[in-house]
């Protein structure tokens, strides 16, 4: 600024009475009443976090610039168990783990993760937006934590191999294959005779290629950019497992906000996941096209067989003790008798 123009503004603020001095000087952004930070463990052009972006877009704007919500994708801020903790002790005042990840701290989180319980989505969000989403929630709240009433999706899981073609129980004898460090999927493929092996998701490609294992499971979308199809001949759309994500704050973050904020918050970010939930639905009927264009054979088996024989394993009756019978008979009230 040169000396004459810092002078002539000067004149001109002096001119001005003190209250308006404010309105002369050029607008500056304020800084949020309310500044948070979300952590979660997807990409940046994943629907979560488009329609998360979304979101807090739209809370910035409703309460005037009051909440900021920072987005920070792809674990830039620690793993899983890292942000699970993190936004318990305050560190992070949202997250989104999936239901396997928090099941870890709560464990009747994971009950929407039984084996072939759910038929299709119309199930999924019948009980997960229903009795059995709310004990969830309740249950999570005992933890200093609050969940946004809305799960967002993950997708089903579906089986892949190099083997041959998943279509009844009995594909799966002896079958090696991969599954998360979880002791519901552990369980479940025992229970069906395969011989499943916990490793870390980054080791499943070269596991895969080496034949350490025969096979995997994952949502379609993971399958396709993970790049699996270039070590798997087969995929069995068995959609053995549901798994979904709670939108989680921190207990005392959320109690803090005045009610009116907590009402334009939850709005937002309830109804951005029922647009996330499309998203991943018209996702997955492209993958299934694209994963056949790149040799993937697909079929489409049922159900009948592997509920069987888990039902012959016990696996239903020890799922039914661990998780309580009053979150089994909430289940059982979705999708019908299972134990």
């Amino acid at each position: 600024m040169t000396e004459v123009t810092r002078r002539s503004v000067l004149r001109t603020l002096s001119a001005v009475p003190a209250a308006g001095i404010a309105a002369a000087l050029p607008s500056m952004a304020r800084a949020a009443e309310f500044s948070y930070k979300y952590g979660n463990n997807l990409p940046v052009t994943h629907p979560l976090n488009i329609r998360a972006q979304q979101a807090a877009d739209r809370i910035l704007k409703e309460t005037n610039g009051r909440v900021e919500i920072k987005i920070f994708p792809n674990n830039q801020l620690g793993g899983d168990t890292d942000m699970l903790a993190q936004v318990r002790s305050g560190g992070i005042e949202f997250f989104t783990p999936s239901a396997l990840v928090i099941a870890t701290l709560v464990p009747v989180a994971a009950i929407n993760a039984v084996g072939f319980a759910f038929s299709d989505y119309n199930q999924v969000w019948g009980a997960m937006d229903g009795k059995l989403g709310a004990h969830v929630r309740e249950a999570i709240s005992k933890s200093r934590l609050y969940a946004f009433e809305k799960m967002w999706d993950n997708g089903f899981r579906q089986t892949t191999s190099s083997k041959g073609a998943v279509n009844t129980a009995k594909d799966m004898d002896g079958l090696k294959i991969r599954v998360p460090v979880s002791p519901l999927s552990i369980s479940m493929f025992k229970g069906l005779g395969a011989a499943p092996a916990s490793l870390q998701f980054s080791e499943v490609y070269s596991s895969l290629q080496t034949k350490i294992v025969d096979a995997q499971e994952n949502p379609l979308p993971i399958i396709q950019v993970a790049k699996l199809y270039e070590v798997q001949k087969f995929c069995s759309l068995t959609n053995h497992i549901w798994d979904g994500y709670w939108f989680i704050a921190n207990g005392r973050a959320w109690d803090k906000l005045p009610a009116d904020l907590k009402t334009i918050v939850a709005r937002a970010i309830n109804e951005a996941g029922l647009q996330q939930r499309d998203d991943i639905k018209k996702l997955n009927e492209t993958v299934v096209a694209d994963l056949q264009s790149k040799g993937l054979a697909i079929n489409r088996p049922t159900a009948d067989s592997f509920r069987a024989k888990l039902r012959e394993a016990g696996f239903y009756n020890e799922w039914k003790e661990r998780f309580g019978a009053e979150a089994w008979g909430l289940l059982e009230q979705s999708v019908g008798k299972l134990a």
